[in-house]
């Protein structure tokens, strides 16, 4: 049996999602999915949408039912869901509800170069890290009590899971400055001198040069 084309566009699996519920128009699927705050829970390029959908009924995974212009308005098509659409849909959700991917994000980009700066100036900079993270963290959970106030746990589950992350990242970088202001941090006097003299210890350029081999 042929493998089925694996969608790779984070769009299109939340287009899919709303075309399960009624057919749509491309404007209504971007209002569905701007009311639901999906560029909130995936990356969402707004001006890729029409080749996304053109591309998804190339595809077959939706398909046009019908074709209306109102006034002066642009003929507008509306859009379905297949069957194939559906498979699609189900297999991409158990895929990723199920399998971890590696994601690595700007801060982890960030923490791998660090040691190009001296220790009190990451000191400075993850503290207003922490600070602007728990600003953003009390927003969101304003926003999660709303969100469980008007719907079912079932449909701010994400919003949990994003604020469980933010707090898990927000105390280890409070945890990563108490272990750099108390000299936990292993290695900290060499780190140091090495901003102070510019001369890296061979036994710390060694590890560097070899990372984690």
């Amino acid at each position: 049996m042929m493998k089925r084309r694996k969608v790779g566009n984070l769009l299109a699996l939340a287009i899919l999602s709303a075309l399960v519920q009624r057919p749509m128009h491309p404007y209504e699927m971007a209002s569905v999915l701007r009311a639901r705050d999906k560029d909130q829970d995936m990356k969402i390029k707004w001006g890729s949408l029409y080749t996304v959908v053109r591309n998804m009924d190339k595809h077959g995974l939706i398909e046009a039912v019908e074709s209306a212009r109102q006034g002066g308005r642009p003929e507008r098509t509306v859009y379905r869901v297949t069957d194939a659409g559906r498979e699609e849909l189900a297999d991409w959700t158990r895929d990723l509800l199920s399998t971890p991917e590696r994601e690595p994000s700007s801060f982890e980009a960030g923490l791998s170069v660090m040691a190009g700066l001296g220790p009190d100036e990451v000191v400075r900079l993850l503290r207003r890290r922490v600070d602007r993270l728990r600003e953003r963290l009390a927003a969101d959970r304003e926003r999660l009590a709303r969100e469980r106030a008007q719907l079912p746990r079932l449909f701010v589950i994400e919003s949990e899971y994003a604020l469980a992350v933010g707090e898990a990242e927000a105390a280890w970088t409070q945890e990563l400055v108490d272990e750099l202001t108390s000299g936990r941090f292993p290695d900290l006097e060499q780190w140091r001198a090495y901003h102070r003299t510019g001369d890296m210890s061979p036994e710390l350029a060694d590890l560097a040069e070899r990372g984690g081999d």
